[in-house]
């Protein structure tokens, strides 16, 4: 009796030590639902179904994931504002690479650093760049998995076939567009030299900023009326009433712009990335499409461009069972064989490291040869400004360009302004 009672002792001291080495805050104990907001439209509906499914069927927790398509991603945005205020969030929100500063200074989303040390997630595998793309005040908060950047699509049978060369930096600007330039007899403009996407200040601000100009500096101020400033301004405008580009704005300014290039109307456009597979199927066998690095610092010294497409995060008033499930869907999503898949299916390119490692890359590469450049220099990827203001304040500075570039407004006057609303903005006035 006496070793029966010291045994059930035992075992009973032995109890809490086993538990605690089983039990983990982050660990998901029983099966679950979650629903995960995106803005990937029809098009994409095969390949998101493929992921999830397999995700489905392969998770060993009984972890169900419900996509649910809500709309653009400032749709998105607008409905997780009014659900976190309601206190009814998913498990899962897909967001532009814009939002997350701004999610984290308002404390919206999840700090995932306590995940990734948990399971020993390699976050330095997607680069230092993206990871600080995804962070707020040092810590995580989201994760990179739909990945692009600014980039100057072109047509490569007529570089080949003229002798061009797309250009390094804003210097070689002027000489490229001369020669990628075709005018007809009458003095109009028969072909671009480039279009830049007015629609979004995105596509073309690394002009700015590669030359040290910032809507928004670090100390919250701005620099947009600067000498430097006024003097890229002025050489843009040159360009475009000279005709050599087109600075597309408005409505269908995208489409315009697409259908410019493939037609022949524009040698190059400045775009995202992600849209290397759209070009490509629309152009077909007309011509052969490229795709080089946005244009550096005058000096040669700067070639930054900043990160582009979505990142996907966990709300933080998401319940705590809701978060680990989710976190074990956003490993899955961001596994070298995702990651590829996702990237390959999308137009969107790889953003682990790893990935360049497999047979399947080489493969990939050898479907889209132009990605090659734009992936090996994925290290110069930087995060977009991190002041929660910034994108109020750079559309003030698209519209007050579009103001120059076609009405004629006088430069240095516009851009004074602009800073003075630039300011307001950034003091909350």
């Amino acid at each position: 009796m006496k070793k029966l009672l010291a045994l059930v002792l035992c075992i009973a001291m032995m109890l809490p030590v086993v538990s605690a080495l089983a039990a983990s805050e982050y660990d998901v104990t029983e099966p679950i639902t979650i629903v995960w907001w995106h803005a990937h439209e029809d098009q994409l509906t095969e390949y998101l179904n493929y992921m999830v499914d397999k995700f489905n069927a392969e998770n060993e927790f009984g972890i169900t994931v419900k996509p649910q398509y809500i709309g653009s991603y400032s749709e998105i945005n607008s409905q997780f504002i009014s659900a976190n205020s309601a206190g009814t969030v998913p498990a899962l929100v897909t967001c532009n690479t814009s939002y997350p500063a701004a999610y984290g200074a308002a404390h919206l989303c999840e700090i995932l650093d306590p995940y990734i040390e948990e399971y020993d997630y390699d976050i330095e595998d997607f680069g230092e760049g993206l990871m600080a793309s995804t962070q707020y005040d040092g810590e995580q908060v989201a994760l990179p998995y739909l990945i692009s950047t600014q980039v100057m699509y072109y047509n490569k049978t007529m570089a080949d076939a003229e002798g061009i060369v797309m250009p390094k930096t804003l210097d070689d600007m002027e000489e490229f567009l001369k020669k990628a330039t075709l005018f007809n007899e009458d003095g109009t403009t028969k072909r671009y030299g480039t279009v830049f996407g007015g629609w979004d200040y995105w596509y073309y601000e690394t002009l700015y900023k590669n030359n040290g100009v910032e809507t928004v500096t670090a100390d919250g101020k701005t620099d947009i009326n600067s000498e430097k400033s006024v003097e890229i301004t002025a050489k843009i405008k040159e360009w475009i009433d000279a005709g050599y580009a087109y600075y597309a704005y408005g409505d269908g300014a995208s489409t315009n712009m697409r259908q410019l290039f493939i037609d022949g109307g524009a040698f190059s456009v400045f775009h995202t990335s992600s849209l290397y597979d759209t070009y490509v199927n629309r152009v077909g066998d007309n011509f052969e499409v490229g795709m080089a690095w946005l244009p550096g610092s005058s000096d040669g010294t700067s070639f930054k461009s900043e990160v582009g497409g979505a990142a996907i995060m966990i709300p933080a008033k998401a319940s705590q069972a809701e978060k680990n499930a989710a976190w074990q869907f956003l490993m899955f999503m961001t596994s070298p064989e995702i990651n590829l898949y996702w990237a390959d299916k999308t137009g969107y390119f790889p953003t682990k490291a790893s990935v360049q490692a497999t047979e399947e890359y080489a493969e990939y590469l050898e479907r889209k040869p132009a990605m090659k450049d734009i992936v090996a220099m994925a290290e110069w990827i930087n995060p977009r400004n991190q002041n929660p203001a910034y994108d109020a304040c750079a559309n003030l500075w698209r519209h007050a360009l579009a103001r120059i570039f076609n009405e004629d407004a006088p430069i240095q006057e516009t851009l004074d302004q602009l800073a003075v609303e630039i300011q307001e903005q950034l003091d909350g006035k």
